[in-house]
């Protein structure tokens, strides 16, 4: 009967301290979570740069073959994804326009898109930044066009040195996700701290993406 209450006792004493363990990692994450939270507040500002040819094909974006649908309202498709990040991390948007004015047609689109890719073009910027030193995280979005980024975001990234910086890229695809692009931001701002981990989604399932952008901001610590 001893032996019995010897190792009913045993057995209780190791599941308080499973229980104990348990809560002080339970402690901890949120802990890391926290801190991680702290010192994103404490970085900047976040902007949330994007560019999407609904916002420049000079149209209405129910014309534009780069728009999805929202709510029963038209919208870019880096736009919607952009509003979703917004939603979870109350940051600034911003959007890249250029003085092109892209096909609204999507066969037109890709063609031009290839025209500029060949001859390396940089696309005037109509639309820039206010004081980007408030900001300390730089959400940037974009098609892949080509297996590339536009060439607006080349222009985008001539125009601004984002050193010390933290780049998180985010993408609308047609099947070929980010391609090399996160190498290409890293080589292009080689002073600030580009987040591989980035968000792409492909263009068809963009008005259902908003519980995967959430569950991907929370992963960041957002």
């Amino acid at each position: 009967m001893m032996k019995r209450e010897l190792i009913a006792c045993i057995l209780s004493c190791l599941l308080v301290v499973t229980m104990i363990v348990t809560l002080a990692a339970c402690d901890r994450a949120d802990d890391t979570k926290n801190a991680q939270t702290e010192e994103k507040q404490e970085s900047g500002k976040i902007l949330i740069a994007y560019f999407t040819a609904a916002e420049n094909s000079g149209v209405d974006a129910v014309s534009s073959a780069s728009y999805t649908t929202i709510g029963g309202t038209a919208v870019g498709r880096l736009r919607a994804v952009a509003d979703m990040i917004q939603e979870n991390t109350d940051g600034d948007l911003f959007s890249i326009q250029t003085a092109v004015v892209y096909p609204s047609d999507g066969g037109e689109l890709i063609d031009y898109a290839a025209e500029e890719q060949d001859e390396n073009a940089r696309p005037e910027l109509t639309s820039h930044i206010e004081d980007l030193d408030q900001y300390g995280t730089i959400f940037v979005g974009f098609p892949t066009w080509w297996y590339d980024m536009p060439q607006a975001l080349y222009s985008f990234f001539d125009e601004y040195d984002f050193s010390g910086k933290t780049i998180i890229p985010f993408n609308v695809h047609n099947g070929s996700r980010f391609s090399g692009t996160i190498d290409t931001i890293k080589e292009l701002e080689l002073d600030a701290t580009v987040v591989e981990d980035g968000f792409t989604v492909s263009e068809r399932d963009v008005a259902e993406a908003s519980e995967d952008v959430a569950e991907w901001l929370n992963g960041l610590g957002y």
